[in-house]
């Protein structure tokens, strides 16, 4: 079978990009290492100037248009992240650049790809419909279409990765990459077992978008109707046809998370690395944190985990940052029922004090609880150490005599 790119491509590619993008760094976590039994290396693909390692595959592939479509412009689909790097980089090279996005791309990546000198076009509800829109504007304008992931100077820009790890002398016993449209991991896959023969490289992908899990189950690319993810960088109906010919030879397993997992992951990452990762960049270090199967095969082994992009809308890190500390328990809420007379508040909030809890909000409920006429409903959201602390104040709740209700 005839490869889709090797090695030498993607070293010719790594020259290409060389004087424009600057390497990334790729650090030892030891207290993540520590947790989780391994050398655990974070590469931080999220540090590159549009946020995401999708700049070493879109700058390669601009710089190999020749002179008429450079005159034509530009055309891609993108549910964010390439098309920011499509735009920074043909904006840089005097190209023109039209990105057609899906309507519920997150406003932080809409408003970068316009900052960064690219026509944006908001169209269809997912990565699919936008793409369709990309091939119209294609069509009408005569411009050069850039694929996001199926196309081999991607891939091997992509790959481009790996070899800056090699550069650096990092090791590397495991890889663990996201899969989207699959171009990331396709590229190095190539070039992970080149340059690292006895390494292993594992694919990691949100439940609610398994497009590499089915396709290799049918032998084929197929469509995945997918659930709407955090990781929607990953939201790819159907993978790529070349990067699955690399994937389905070269990979060897594959990992599903949840969307609680991910969300857990960003926390993780900005609590530990203080590093802020978007949901598709946290995807692998989801798998690592959450699967027993996947800690036990990298036991003691020298892992690298690529950061992949940190554009997250800060609404929804905002929201994932209180969803995860409630899952840790240092973000409780319960409901309380005591005499609607004075002093029963204080009574409920003085006790919560001496506990060490710190109130955050109360509610008071008395229509519409389901409570007996003389009794109020206060609901508490309360601040604690973990779910231990949130469990202690509850006790100490109840040895005072007061009712706590489940909600």
């Amino acid at each position: 079978m005839v490869e889709v790119i090797s090695l030498d491509d993607i070293r010719a590619a790594r020259e290409a990009v060389r004087p424009h993008l600057k390497k990334t760094p790729c650090v030892l976590s030891e207290p993540l290492s520590d947790q989780l039994g391994c050398r655990l290396y974070f590469k931080f693909e999220n540090l590159h100037r549009t946020g995401s390692f999708k700049e070493r595959g879109a700058l390669y592939k601009l710089l190999h248009l020749d002179k008429a479509y450079r005159a034509a412009g530009v055309v891609t689909a993108s549910a964010g992240n390439h098309g920011q790097a499509v735009a920074f980089h043909a904006t840089q090279l005097g190209l023109s650049a039209v990105v057609v996005m899906p309507e519920k791309t997150p406003l932080v990546k809409v408003s970068s790809t316009r900052r960064w000198g690219a026509e944006v076009v908001l169209h269809g509800r997912n990565y699919d419909d936008a793409l369709k829109k990309a091939h119209e504007i294609e069509r009408e304008r005569g411009s050069f279409f850039v694929h996001g992931f199926d196309d081999p100077d991607i891939i091997a820009g992509q790959g481009t990765l790996s070899v800056e790890l090699h550069e650096e002398e990092v090791p590397c016993d495991v890889m663990l990459l996201p899969i989207g449209g699959g171009g990331l991991i396709a590229g190095n896959a190539v070039a992970l077992k080149a340059l690292y023969p006895k390494a292993e490289i594992y694919g990691v992908e949100p439940e609610n978008y398994p497009s590499m899990k089915e396709s290799l189950a049918a032998g084929h690319p197929v469509a995945v109707e997918g659930l709407p993810s955090l990781a929607d960088g990953l939201a790819v109906k159907s993978v790529g046809k070349l990067p699955y010919e690399i994937v389905s030879r070269r990979v060897d397993d594959f990992f599903l998370v949840s969307e609680e997992e991910i969300a857990n992951a960003i926390l993780v990452l900005l609590e530990v690395e203080k590093s802020v990762v978007e949901g598709a960049g946290a995807a692998s270090f989801a798998a690592l944190l959450n699967r027993e199967e996947l800690r036990r095969k990298v036991a003691g082994k020298d892992v690298v985990v690529p950061l992949c992009g940190g554009n997250i809308d800060v609404n929804l890190l905002s929201k994932i940052i209180d969803r995860g500390l409630a899952k840790d328990g240092r973000l409780g809420r319960f409901r309380v029922v005591v005499p609607d007379q004075p002093g029963s508040l204080t009574a409920v909030t003085e006790r919560i004090a001496r506990g060490g809890g710190n109130i955050l909000d109360i509610f008071h409920t008395r229509a519409l609880a389901d409570t007996q006429v003389g009794e109020v409903a206060i609901d508490v959201v309360v601040e604690t150490r973990g779910r231990d602390h949130l469990e202690a104040l509850k006790g100490a709740l109840t040895e005072a005599g007061i009712r706590l209700e489940s909600k």
